[in-house]
């Protein structure tokens, strides 16, 4: 009988298990329905015909009930809305990591209640994590990192006190910490960083005695850091960084002795760096950079033997370099720049022969640079610049021959660069500009094969260029510009086939331009202002279509510009100004779409203007002047919207300023002055109410100032003298009240002076001079404080002068009628005789007002006795006659 029932047990137990396999993956399968990718190859085994047990992928079965799902990084694309948590009750593992699972985490992920293991990391789940998530209470590793998740972190997690490692890195999530997550007292991994978290680090988390790594970086904590942190005294790695933490360092950071990495670095902390933290004897990386940490740098940190990064860089630190940083032999990268700095470099830095980068660059440091450093040779980045170094550059360096970056610019260093520095066979930059070294450029630099970047700018070198550069291939960028080096330009340089940049500007170059340089194909900046350059432009430029900025003004050039410089499309930035080119200018360029600024002024240019000026769309800025340019102005320039800059003054162009012009509403300054251009200023200029100076100046300018001048609200310079304009002078001109010079010289003006002139209370210089102005100067200019130079000659202006400075010190003469108490003026009346005379003047007025009409009343009346007289006598004559007839 006891076997029977042995038997029937047996056989039930095997139909339930085989039942809830089958259960199990009839309900995975469901799941795999909704897949966006059926064709999926790693779950191409995942079917009834097959054991789920036994030949499907990512599954593993305990007691032939599914125990294990893994298919992490397999490529499913889908959502977690119908997978199975009711139907796998004894799972404990789950890895869903690295697919393309979106949607929310549904709230039935709670019924996985044996789960220990669960990954959703790196897919892209949205919306909140779910509170059931807190019914895991088996669970020991939770990992939800890299995903969209947002909203709170669950008060619900801190039910998890099994959990081990907890991943939540790298989401959207938001508000406070947690303090349950105190609770957590297994934890021994906690990772929040990379989210958008607030609020300050809960003290609770000083209770997390078995941690080993807490990440918070990355979020926007802020407050204190808690002192109760120093309570986590197995905790190995702490980054707080990235956040907005202020108040000082706690002391107790000292007490993680086990600690090896201490990321504090771009936070808000003030205070000093605690001396304590020379405690942490396993420390390897240390940064507190991006702070506002002051004080001076604690010499304990020389006890930190095992350090090998230390960067205190961009905080507040003054004193001295401690000594005691010899010490730390296994450090590979110190980084202090940024500070206050002071002192000397300390000669026990050249003991850290493990150092691979020094920075110590931005501060006040003086002195010699240590010899000494010629003994870290694994140095690969060495950085000294903006400091206040001084001597010469200690010969030793030349031993770093790992060294690929070498920055000592802008200090205060002098003498021969030393040949030692050519067997630095590793170097890639090398910066020394803003110094005050000289002598010539040592040849031994062509052997620095490896060199991209050579910045020797604004120091004292002389001599000749050496043509041992043009052996530098992989050199990109050259500036040698504002030192007073001389004579030609070595041809060697068409070999370096690399360069993108080479600035020659302000030396005492001479010669002519080598051919070599067609070469440069990449070239894209080539300065050589201001030398003595000489003979013809090469005929080929811009071979590459990639020169950008082309700059050769303030030489002695001669001849005609290359023609193919008209089909170079690349141009932004081009000035040819103050050299002797000659040739057509409407030939020598095309149409350069890329074009912002080009200055062809004080050459021998002749031509006409090009309307193809008006097709380089993004030019700002185009000078001509001082050429022998002849036509009319191209009304097609009115098309170039952006221009801020039009100079084409001192040429031979005639014609009128184009009404099409009223469309560089972006003009600030307008310079056409000394050329034969007629006619009225078109109303239509109106609407350039950005301009700040106008000179239109010795012209043949005619009719009347236009009031729409008013508008130039912005204008600091008016100048149209040397022209023909009659009529008045406008009063609109008041409304300009950023006028510093104003001046109506030689025109046919005539009337008043306006007195709303006096509205211009930052007026300088005021020039009304050899006009037909009549009438007071009016008394209101004596506000114009500011004003220095007034010439108001040869008008026909009278009365008295304003009271103020300028006027008294003014040019007045060719005026018969002005008087005061100036040097060639008669004075004017005192102010009594002017009463007296004022008041004569009403008195005969009031006689006449008074005896005038008496006089008339007498007047008609006897007209009107000696009509009545004549009346009567022919009255009595009729009545004699009557009489007589009677």
């Amino acid at each position: 009988m006891v076997p029977r029932v042995f038997y029937f047990l047996q056989f039930f137990t095997l139909f339930t298990v085989t039942f809830a396999s089958s259960e199990e993956a009839t309900a995975l399968l469901k799941w795999k329905a909704t897949f966006q990718n059926q064709n999926n190859s790693f779950l191409a085994s995942w079917t009834l015909s097959t054991d789920a047990c036994r030949g499907w992928y990512g599954v593993i079965c305990f007691n032939d009930r599914i125990n294990r799902l893994n298919i992490t990084n397999v490529g499913v694309i889908g959502t977690l809305h119908d997978f199975p948590f009711s139907s796998l009750p004894f799972i404990e593992y789950v890895d869903l990591s690295m697919n393309q699972l979106s949607g929310i985490i549904p709230h039935a992920i709670g019924n996985l209640t044996n789960l220990v293991y669960l990954d959703l990391s790196s897919n892209q789940f949205s919306g909140k994590i779910p509170p059931q998530i807190g019914s895991l209470s088996k669970v020991k590793t939770l990992f939800i990192f890299d995903n969209h998740l947002n909203g709170f972190i669950p008060i619900d997690i801190g039910n998890l006190t099994e959990l081990e490692t907890l991943q939540l890195y790298s989401n959207q999530l938001f508000g406070p910490i947690p303090s349950e997550l105190g609770n957590l007292k297994n934890l021994n991994d906690l990772e929040l960083s990379r989210n958008k978290l607030t609020g300050s680090i809960p003290i609770t988390l000083g209770d997390l005695t078995e941690l080993k790594i807490l990440y918070l970086h990355s979020n926007q904590l802020s407050g204190f850091i808690p002192s109760e942190l120093g309570n986590l005294k197995n905790l190995n790695d702490l980054e707080l960084c990235n956040n907005q933490l202020s108040g000082s360092i706690p002391i107790t950071m000292g007490y993680l002795t086990k600690l090896k990495i201490l990321y504090l670095y771009s936070n808000q902390l003030s205070g000093l760096i605690p001396s304590e933290l020379g405690n942490l004897k396993n420390l390897n990386h240390l940064e507190l950079s991006h702070n506002n940490l002051t004080g001076s740098i604690p010499i304990t940190l020389g006890d930190l033997t095992e350090l090998k990064i230390l960067y205190l860089r961009s905080n507040y630190l003054s004193g001295l370099i401690p000594t005691e940083l010899g010490n730390l032999k296994n450090l590979t990268d110190l980084e202090l720049s940024h500070n206050n700095l002071t002192g000397s470099i300390p000669i026990t830095l050249g003991d850290l022969t493990e150092l691979k980068i020094l920075y110590l660059h931005s501060n006040q440091l003086s002195g010699l640079i240590p010899s000494e450093l010629g003994n870290l040779k694994n140095l690969i980045f060495l950085d000294l610049c903006n400091n206040q170094l001084t001597s010469s550059i200690p010969i030793t360096l030349g031993n770093l021959t790992e060294l690929k970056i070498m920055y000592l610019y802008s200090n205060q260093l002098s003498g021969l660069i030393p040949v030692e520095i050519g067997k630095m066979k590793s170097l890639e930059r090398l910066s020394l500009w803003s110094n005050n070294l000289y002598g010539p450029i040592p040849t031994t630099l062509g052997h620095l094969t490896e060199l991209k970047v050579l910045h020797f700018f604004s120091n004292q070198f002389s001599g000749p260029i050496p043509s041992e550069l043009g052996n530098l291939k992989n050199l990109t960028n050259l500036d040698l510009s504002d030192n007073q080096l001389t004579g030609p330009i070595p041809a060697s340089f068409g070999n370096l086939r690399n360069l993108q940049s080479l600035y020659l500007t302000a030396n005492k170059l001479s010669g002519s331009i080598p051919k070599e340089l067609v070469y440069l194909e990449n070239l894209v900046v080539l300065e050589m202002d201001e030398n003595q350059f000489s003979g013809h432009w090469t005929e080929y430029i811009c071979q590459g279509g990639k020169l950008e900025k082309f700059t050769v003004a303030s030489n002695k050039l001669t001849g005609q510009l290359p023609r193919s410089l008209s089909k170079c499309s690349s141009f932004k930035r081009l000035r040819f100004n103050n050299n002797s080119f000659t040739g057509n200018l409407s030939e020598a360029f095309g149409i350069h779409p890329k074009l912002q600024f080009i200055d062809l002024s004080d050459n021998d240019f002749h031509g006409k203007l090009s309307s193809n000026w008006g097709k380089c769309e993004n030019l700002t800025d185009l000078r001509v002047a001082r050429n022998n340019i002849s036509g009319s102005i191209p009304p097609e320039i009115g098309n170039v919207r952006g221009l801020l800059g039009l100079d084409l003054s001192s040429n031979h162009l005639i014609g009128q300023i184009p009404k099409e012009f009223s469309t560089l509403i972006s003009l600030v300054k307008l310079s056409v002055q000394n050329n034969n251009i007629s006619g009225n200023i078109p109303e239509e200029l109106g609407s350039l109410t950005k301009l700040e100076s106008i000179d239109l100046s010795d012209n043949r300018l005619d009719g009347s100032i236009p009031t729409c001048i008013g508008d130039f609200v912005h204008l600091f310079q008016l100048n149209l003298s040397n022209n023909k304009f009659g009529q008045n002078i406008p009063k609109d001109i008041g409304r300009m009240t950023q006028l510093n010079l104003l001046d109506l010289s030689y025109n046919l003006l005539v009337g008043v002076i306006p007195p709303q002139l006096a509205n211009l209370k930052v007026l300088v210089s005021l020039n009304l001079s050899h006009n037909g102005l009549s009438g007071c100067i009016p008394e209101e200019l004596e506000g114009l404080t500011g004003l220095q130079d007034v010439v108001l000659s040869y008008n026909e202006l009278e009365g008295p002068i304003p009271n103020n400075k300028a006027f008294i010190n003014a040019s007045l003469e060719g005026n018969k009628g002005l008087c005061g108490n100036v040097a060639g003026l008669h004075p004017c009346e005192r102010q009594s005789s002017m009463v007296k005379k004022h008041s004569m003047e009403k008195g005969r007025k009031l006689i006449l007002i008074i005896v005038l009409p008496i006089i008339g009343a007498l007047v008609l009346l006897c007209v009107f006795v000696v009509v009545l007289s004549i009346c009567d006598k022919r009255s009595r004559v009729r009545d004699v006659e009557r009489w007589d007839d009677g």
